[in-house]
């Protein structure tokens, strides 16, 4: 090839070569020569080699056959093609490109419009289902989501999830659910296979959280997957690992639990790209534990709990509860718990949407530096970016520093009225009337932050002494001034392992209750544990002199050591009937519920004092047959004889003289008595208690016989006696069938009964077999709510408002009965 048929090229079509080829390949460096090497569309590569001649330099070409090599960064090359050109038009030099034979220039810069359509092909199945995996399960969180919401299906008890590198490694859930049949593991896995639907219409009234049938399949594809399972009945549980779809061998049996168990190792051991980003993300097990939150405070009848491989402690542990603000208190803390509101709409327009929302939102005193917004619709763990930048705006607008609020939320809406086939992992749903709904709930969260804006609690830090009690710390040599960097070590016997912040009975956490279904279904106490109590201080008492002086009793005859106990104890449990395990620092204490909650009930009484707000009664309660009731109890007359008439006479007096006082019990102490001497409405002494209504007669008789009518101080302190009286935790007038009571309960032996007698006494049986039935259920039922009433609300609210008088230091209110110190020197350890 001569210098004839070496032709000029001007800089530009060098750069125009350059910006119309479609990969570039590299620049290699040496002393003498730099050699770039361009991948065009015909796959001719074009060798430009760069030969120093002082101040020129030669651009030659070959023409040579390769693959092409799209990984090349083509910007590297253009920048160092822009650098030669910028120096050969500064410079005097001779570009000469030494050019094939049959080599033309649209060959190096093809024209787009002559290029022929790509070829559209159909993807190979396992490719398709490899794509739809990664998009179902984006991140080990996904993977979590999706085997926790089939446990819930499976009407699981228990759910217990194991991560290691943050799900990376491994995910174990565990569950007590109903377990797989040994018939499905082999299409376990496979797409679009599900017990949950079997027709399109299905998804119209679909309940369950799951329902296309992808995500245990889509766990195959990315993951190695391993299935044990036992349902009710079987002898022993089987095992089976699945890859890409399909079991990979026959079942195996196994020792098992009832219920399955899914582990997914090395989760995406085929996508290497998605994995290293992964790893070198540090969020992914925080995302796995705030998922393990948000499913346990609304699925309270679940225990969950979550922990990393390796370690002892769980980081979440959560146990069935019937009070939904229990499990906000025991998942996110009693900081948050406190300052909660609860909230609900009622959406009942047919026009609009027919909807209920129930939850809790944050009040004023609530800070935080992120929003916290939990929202189940349908059950179903959801997001919904309208409706959490609605509520952020009226928080903003309506409280100071526009705080970040915590919002949990539970929507219920007809099946019909929600699509959940919208998104591929269900994180969001499409509602019928969305707009209406958010305006509504935006709505609901304005009113109730401005009426409760009015008041704002501060907390006040106080910096205490390092030092321990009863010790004087001198300068000196032997004891070099610390920089505060290192603590005192605590000796073991005087180490106090409980926090009195922590929710009241914390220990309950570890010993498993049976519900009671009676119990649940009480809507008394249905009321009570599903409120919150809002912890505000009572109300400014009435400028009254006699008041003040029964205010001031309380405070200056107050016991200082006892105090300290009540405001940083933490309650244990029931030891018996009357008295409460509590322990204060290294101390176990004996109290007795019942002068506790008499003495609470009384300076409460105190403070509402002409500001009470009232209880409702369903159906008003005539005086007489109150009073009648309450003297029946009693026997009158020596000899035992029922004395009617003497009784209907009291009875008639004392409802005279309460009908008198009507207009001052109403107006001070909430008491209201309607002008047929009808009882209506009660105190509310404690917010969301509810005293024994079984004590009203009792009550009103004290009201009658035991006030003091003519002194005004003695007056009302004899009437908030009788009121305390009345709403102190005493136990059930039933005995308690949980011991020795039971007894009380059982059927009494009829004697030996011939044919006839058996024959005619059947059906009275049946009737006092049921009667002794409901009567030990309805024995149940009220010492179960006595003793979530002293857990829940007693003791929390005797921390914050008790102030024990003296006496109840000597009179066997609180009994101390063991000490870490004694323990320790008998035991040696704790």
């Amino acid at each position: 090839m001569g210098p004839d048929h070496w032709v000029h090229l001007h800089p530009f079509y060098l750069l125009h070569m350059v910006d119309t080829v479609e990969v570039m390949a590299k620049v290699l460096h040496t002393d003498t020569a730099e050699e770039i090497s361009i991948v065009n569309d015909t796959e001719k590569m074009i060798v430009v080699r760069l030969i120093s001649h002082g101040e020129s330099l030669t651009l030659c070409t070959e023409e040579i056959q390769m693959n092409r090599d799209r990984r090349k960064i083509q910007d590297f090359v253009r920048v160092v093609i822009l650098m030669m050109t910028m120096k050969m038009i500064f410079s005097t030099m001779d570009i000469e490109i030494d050019a094939p034979d049959q080599m033309d220039m649209d060959e190096l810069v093809p024209n787009p419009a002559h290029r022929e359509p790509p070829v559209i092909r159909r993807l190979d199945e396992a490719v398709v289902n490899r794509i739809a995996a990664g998009e179902v399960i984006q991140r080990p969180v996904s993977a979590v989501k999706e085997l926790v919401e089939n446990s819930i299906d499976a009407s699981s008890r228990s759910v217990s999830v194991l991560v290691k590198d943050g799900g990376l490694k491994l995910i174990q859930v565990t569950d007590d659910g109903h377990g797989i049949r040994y018939e499905d593991l082999p299409i376990l896995c496979e797409r679009h296979t599900t017990s949950k639907l079997s027709k399109f219409e299905d998804l119209m009234s679909i309940k369950s959280m799951g329902f296309r049938g992808e995500a245990l399949a889509s766990m195959t594809y990315v993951g190695h997957v391993t299935v044990t399972t036992i349902t009710q009945g079987q002898l022993h549980g089987y095992r089976a690992t699945y890859k890409d779809g399909a079991m990979e061998h026959e079942p195996k049996p196994c020792a098992a639990v009832k219920g399955t168990q899914i582990m997914i190792e090395n989760l995406f051991y085929n996508m290497s790209a998605r994995k290293k980003t992964l790893q070198n993300s540090a969020d992914d097990y925080p995302k796995i534990v705030d998922l393990i939150c948000r499913f346990a405070i609304h699925h309270t009848s679940v225990n969950f709990s979550c922990r990393k491989h390796g370690s002892a402690r769980a980081d979440v542990h959560s146990v069935a509860t019937s009070s939904r603000l229990d499990a906000i208190r025991s998942v996110y803390g009693i900081s948050v718990a406190q300052n909660l509101m609860k909230i609900e709409v009622l959406g009942d327009d047919p026009s609009s949407s027919v909807f209920e929302m129930e939850g809790f939102i944050s009040n004023s005193n609530y800070a935080a530096k992120k929003i916290t917004m939990v929202l189940f619709i349908n059950d179903r763990l959801v997001e919904c970016g309208a409706l959490k930048r609605a509520i952020e705006i009226v928080y903003a607008a309506t409280l100071p520093k526009a705080s970040k609020p915590f919002i949990y939320m539970s929507i219920k809406l007809p099946p019909e009225d929600v699509d959940v086939n919208v998104h591929p992992t269900k994180r969001e749903v499409s509602l019928l009337s969305q707009e209406v709904i958010i305006e509504k709930i935006q709505s609901a969260i304005e009113s109730k932050l401005r009426n409760c804006n009015d008041s704002r609690t501060f907390h006040e830090q106080r910096v205490e002494s390092l030092s321990l009690p009863n010790t004087v710390v001198k300068d000196s040599p032997k004891h070099p001034a610390s920089s505060g960097s290192k603590s005192h070590k605590v000796p073991v016997q005087k180490m106090v392992r409980t926090d009195s912040q922590d929710p009241a009975g914390r220990l309950h956490a570890y010993v498993p209750v049976k519900p009671s279904g009676q119990l649940q279904g009480s809507p008394c106490l249905a009321s009570v544990r599903s409120s919150v109590r809002q912890r505000r201080n009572p109300r400014e008492t009435a400028d009254l002199t006699s008041l003040q002086e029964l205010i001031r009793d309380i405070d200056s005859n107050c016991h200082s050591e006892l105090l300290d106990i009540v405001g940083h104890c933490s309650y244990i449990g029931m030891a018996d009937d009357v008295f409460a395990l509590l322990q204060h620092n290294t101390h176990l204490y004996l109290a007795n519920v019942v002068n506790l909650s008499k003495e609470l009930m009384y300076q409460q009484v105190l403070r509402r004092f002409a500001h009470f707000t009232a209880i409702q009664l369903s159906d008003p309660a005539p005086l007489p047959e109150l009073i009648m009731l309450a003297l029946k109890e009693d026997d009158l007359d020596a000899e035992g004889n029922e004395n009617d008439d003497l009784k209907e006479k009291i009875a008639e007096m004392n409802t005279e003289l309460i009908k008198q006082k009507a207009e001052m019990l109403e107006e001070y102490f909430g008491i209201y008595i309607d002008p047929n001497g009808n009882l209506s409405r009660l105190p509310i002494v404690l917010d969301q208690y509810t005293p024994d209504m079984d004590r009203v007669p009792e009550f009103v008789l004290c009201l009658g016989n035991d006030v003091n009518w003519d002194n005004e101080k003695k007056c009302f302190q004899t009437i908030a006696a009788a009121i305390a009286n009345f709403y102190a935790l005493h136990p059930p007038l039933l005995p308690n069938p949980s011991g020795d009571g039971l007894k009380f309960y059982k059927k009494v032996p009829s004697g030996n009964l011939d044919e006839g007698n058996a024959s005619r006494n059947t059906s009275r049986d049946e009737k006092e077999d049921d009667t002794e039935h409901e009567l030990l259920l309805e024995a149940e039922r009220a010492w179960s709510h006595r003793e979530w009433s002293i857990q829940h609300v007693l003791f929390p609210s005797v921390r914050l408002f008790l102030k024990p008088p003296t006496i109840m230091a000597t009179n066997g209110t609180f009994v101390k009965v063991a000490s870490l110190e004694k323990l320790y020197r008998i035991f040696e350890r704790c």
